[in-house]
């Protein structure tokens, strides 16, 4: 098996959190259970992803808020908050408060455009501005200013008994060396790496110069360090839908191949009107991922991972592809814990 030129250095999973709309409750403590798992098992961090009006975690920076009162060690991170969904200094507000009760453990990933369905959904989410909202990279561009401690205001003092900041608070000065951009494109990749943020790339891009998809990866990830202040040593976090089954019963590792064979037909050729690519998921023992993630150009330029976990399998499932994935597969690509 070829050897990367430097070991994974870090491995992370994301979960979705699905739910029964009947017991909801049920399914957030089982997301909150596979994060405690997570860290038990050495994982360097456990992400999560927003699903508004779904049946998944609706609101993840209260999940995490959660999280980081039942770990103690393992990164929190959001793959990715929509901002189109949220006013930036209210989010600024709220990331600062769970990164403080997390002592600096916060890791949020944003991302920017219209609201999905947004011709359905706008004007109960901005009544009165639906159609003047700014979705572009200055969204970004603001929260960034908050969560950074830009001013918010031009007035700092007292009135009467209370005191007033004119910047974010709790301000907590790490976390905007934590910020994430989740990027599809080369422009993204660019806007990410000049305004000094870390950048997710994950099993979708945009097909713009070409429809290979790991060839398109690695532009982007080029480009995000051509334009990043640090260059080369700029963060990537490489997320794919990776379902290791060395420890799988046969009934498992019969469930994992359909699910991938279902979902193989979109990943021959761009998707839509937007031409999005989408990687193949990974099924198979940990020795066989790690040989076909040593195949991809993409993957070898990067040292962190934030491995997708399927969206609609069973609490045990998970249970036994995170064991999977810490013990055999971790390992297989040259990761230590606590490394």
């Amino acid at each position: 098996m070829p050897l990367p030129s430097e070991p994974l250095r870090k491995l992370g999973f994301l979960t979705i959190g699905l739910f029964d709309e009947a017991d909801p409750r049920r399914g957030h403590e089982s997301t909150l259970e596979i994060i405690e798992l997570g860290e038990r098992l050495g994982f360097d961090s456990a992400w999560m992803r927003h699903r508004h009006l779904q049946y998944g975690i609706a609101s993840p920076v209260a999940v995490l808020a959660a999280a980081s009162q039942r770990t103690s060690r393992i990164e929190l991170g959001t793959a990715v908050i929509p901002l189109g969904w949220e006013n930036p200094l209210r989010l600024a507000e709220d990331l600062a408060t769970v990164d403080v009760l997390s002592g600096g453990r916060l890791n949020p990933g944003v991302s920017v455009g219209p609201p999905m369905h947004y011709d359905r959904v706008g004007h109960a989410l901005y009544p009165d501005t639906a159609e003047a909202e700014d979705f572009s990279y200055e969204r970004v561009r603001r929260l960034l200013d908050f969560v950074r401690g830009e001013p918010a205001t031009d007035f700092r003092g007292t009135e009467g008994f209370e005191v007033f900041s004119d910047r974010v608070q709790p301000h907590s000065p790490g976390l905007g060396g934590r910020m994430w951009y989740g990027g599809a494109s080369l422009r993204s990749a660019r806007w990410a790496g000049e305004h000094g943020m870390n950048f997710l790339t994950s099993s979708v891009v945009r097909a713009e110069e070409s429809e290979d998809f790991a060839e398109i990866q690695l532009s982007h990830i080029r480009a995000f360090r051509a334009h990043h202040p640090d260059g080369e040593r700029a963060r990537v976090s490489q997320g794919l839908v990776v379902i290791p089954t060395d420890s799988a019963t046969p009934e498992q590792r019969a469930k994992y191949e359909e699910y991938a064979r279902k979902r193989t037909p979109r990943t021959a050729a761009p998707q839509g009107p937007a031409r999005m690519m989408f990687a193949p998921d990974l099924v198979g023992t940990s020795e066989e991922i790690a040989e076909r993630l040593y195949t991809q150009a993409a993957f070898r330029e990067i040292d962190e991972v934030a491995f997708a976990l399927p969206f609609t399998f069973e609490h045990d499932d998970y249970v036994q592809i995170l064991t999977d994935m810490a013990t055999r597969l971790g390992p297989a690509l040259g990761w230590r814990v606590g490394v």
